[in-house]
């Protein structure tokens, strides 16, 4: 399991996924992700699921930054929506390096999901930044 929640913890950051989940019909579940494909915080889902959607969600994403970067003039993803028979998902920007993933139903109406979406993002953003990671073996500043 790739999160970075210790196992059995709740993030202080659940409530407004459920709160997301509840708001908007036939939607299913949410995952806050690093940008990098690590789960944050979760509703609606097994840890093994949402480790396999933030997973999947990170490369979405990464591959919407490189559309924009090579057919967007360098445009910042504001949203990635991939519609299947009976699913959507959609994978937004949350932050500087956060991610948020959302699984709704066929029927849910896409553009009430994607206000809620960006409305939750605005209104606590700075509180969903997930900071670089260094590498291993990086000197940390401390250590200066």
């Amino acid at each position: 399991m790739a999160t970075d929640m210790p196992s059995g913890q709740v993030s202080d950051l659940d409530w407004l996924l459920s709160g997301l989940v509840q708001r908007v019909p036939y939607t299913r579940s949410a995952v806050l992700l690093s940008a990098d494909g690590l789960v944050k915080s979760l509703h609606g889902m097994d840890a093994d699921s949402a480790d396999h959607m933030a997973a999947l969600a990170a490369g979405l994403y990464s591959l919407g930054r490189s559309a924009g970067a090579r057919f967007g003039d360098n445009g910042e993803v504001r949203q990635v929506v991939v519609e299947l028979d009976s699913t959507l998902l959609f994978v937004s920007t949350a932050g500087s390096g956060t991610c948020l993933a959302v699984l709704a139903g066929r029927e849910a109406d896409a553009a009430v999901l994607g206000y809620e979406m960006t409305m939750l993002v605005k209104s606590v953003r700075p509180y969903l930044m997930t900071p670089a990671r260094q590498a291993a073996g990086a000197p940390s500043a401390m250590g200066l």
